[in-house]
């Protein structure tokens, strides 16, 4: 069996978002406020307390200017979901923490993360997809430093007690595709690295290998059968050295997010829902830290997982 592709593998953020059958695009006028107005102004008040702190070449503004370009861009992308539905104006209110410097920062991230987990389960398909790629992004932002996080990890993955709807397989089939690249990778960087990195190589690798067989478990339990690992995967670039390889354990991770942003956006189920977050939530934590290893700008995905397709 030859090779798979990095077209068919390792870039997984075009085929992670699987089609959404027309109804589960709810966008018909709502009387309700918009949930999604709180974050929207939240991110804006933390881009402009960032950008505050983001002038001169220190390490601090350095990181300031990180957390000011992606929570610019989650305002934007909020607040373009907001304007999309036009549901009614509601008066809602920030959080302003009483906290100065990097210290503020660290306490907004730890809030605009919370307020977005909190509203995955209940949200229409892709806002849930959007909000989830927020607090991943936000998630991200806590690993640069450890004046802004660490934050909350978010855990293991655990199967869903309930059977996976089928409507859900295919975009789960795509994860469990993910993951076994992400463990592949894991195993071929393992050579290239100095022996500081086997801590995180171990546990990057043990991860993916629980997610991997959370996600036969689940789709045993569906009835379907779960794809196998290929023997090999081709990486975007040759892995020769230490930098190569960090970089494609950053991509591997950013691919394993963008898998699971697609089960995010395939399910309304909660406790599917709930794994996808988690394991979303994982990736951009541990592909912040390797980008950042590796050298690469910007060390942080805002938005990891999204395709940036609003429905109509």
């Amino acid at each position: 069996m030859s090779p798979r592709t990095r077209r068919d593998i390792l870039r997984l953020s075009a085929l992670a978002a699987v089609a959404v059958p027309l109804a589960a695009c709810r966008t018909g006028y709502s009387a309700d406020p918009d949930p999604l107005t709180l974050l929207a102004e939240q991110a804006t008040a933390d881009a402009a307390a960032a950008n505050a702190l983001a002038s001169g070449s220190s390490t601090e503004a350095g990181l300031a200017r990180q957390v000011a370009a992606a929570r610019t861009e989650h305002a934007r992308a909020l607040q373009a979901e907001v304007d999309r539905l036009n549901r009614p104006k509601a008066a809602v209110q920030v959080v302003n923490p009483a906290g100065n410097g990097l210290a503020g920062l660290k306490q907004r991230l730890a809030t605009a993360r919370e307020q977005a987990e909190k509203l995955v389960p209940g949200l229409e398909r892709y806002r849930a997809g959007l909000v989830a790629a927020v607090a991943a992004g936000c998630a991200g932002l806590q690993q640069l430093d450890d004046k802004l996080g660490p934050g909350t990890d978010p855990g293991p993955v655990v199967p869903s007690a309930s059977v996976v709807p089928e409507e859900s397989v295919a975009p789960l089939q795509k994860a469990l595709d993910a993951e076994h690249a992400a463990v592949w990778v894991y195993g071929l960087v393992s050579a290239f690295l100095p022996s500081n990195y086997v801590a995180g190589v171990t546990d990057g690798s043990r991860e993916h290998q629980d997610r991997r067989d959370a996600c036969v478990r689940m789709l045993d339990a569906a009835g379907a059968t779960p794809d196998g690992p290929e023997p090999a995967y081709i990486t975007p670039k040759p892995v020769t050295d230490g930098v190569s390889a960090k970089s494609v354990v950053a991509t591997a991770e950013s691919d394993a997010a963008a898998a699971w942003a697609g089960v995010l956006d395939g399910t309304d189920d909660k406790a599917l829902r709930a794994v996808a977050l988690t394991a979303l939530l994982g990736s951009a934590r541990r592909g912040t830290r390797w980008r950042q290893a590796a050298g690469e700008s910007p060390a942080v995905i805002a938005l990891i997982g999204m395709t940036g397709t609003q429905p109509n």
